[in-house]
């Protein structure tokens, strides 16, 4: 057995002489070195963003209005949606080509997928803001929050880790 892996699993196979050996394993790429994002950055580009979302909301609004007038107040009914902006604008962004909002993007931050490494879904964007906007909303489900990202070495917050979310420096 001394040629042999001594542990996950692999009694018994030869580790040397698999021609993948020295390379990364068959199906994914070389392992790449990832800096995640100190929490201080996340913050000063989420104050950024709410700048972005407040200019996205005031577009909206009037987008929504010249509808409302179009429709003789039909499409009123769509200011509905205004409170949800923030949300939109995160899916939109981080589940985007750039898987960035604008203020991650100033402050050299994305979001990638915790397990592979690939891109964000829009689906997978939005759930993760919803969670931050309801965590920011109550002040122990932030401070719980929060306190998960000082305590762990990657800095993933508690919604991070729910959606399987990675917020990470780019190169």
């Amino acid at each position: 057995m001394a040629n042999s892996w001594q542990g996950n699993g692999w009694q018994g196979q030869q580790w040397q002489g698999q021609p993948w050996q020295g390379a990364p394993a068959p199906g994914y790429g070389a392992p790449v070195v990832v800096e995640h994002a100190s929490l201080s950055r996340r913050f000063c580009a989420y104050l950024l963003d709410i700048l972005f979302i407040f200019a996205f909301t005031c577009l909206l609004w009037l987008a929504i209005a010249f509808i409302g007038v179009i429709t003789f107040g039909l499409g009123w009914t769509l200011f509905a949606i205004l409170p949800a902006s923030g949300i939109i604008y995160s899916a939109v962004t981080l589940g985007g080509a750039y898987q960035s909002t604008y203020g991650m993007r100033m402050l050299g931050l994305r979001g990638v997928q915790a397990e592979t490494g690939g891109p964000v879904d829009w689906i997978t964007a939005g759930v993760h803001a919803l969670l931050f906007y309801v965590a920011v909303s109550t002040f122990l489900l932030w401070l719980l929050d929060i306190g998960i990202g000082l305590l762990r070495a990657d800095r993933r917050t508690g919604h991070d880790l729910v959606v399987g979310l990675a917020i990470i420096r780019t190169p």
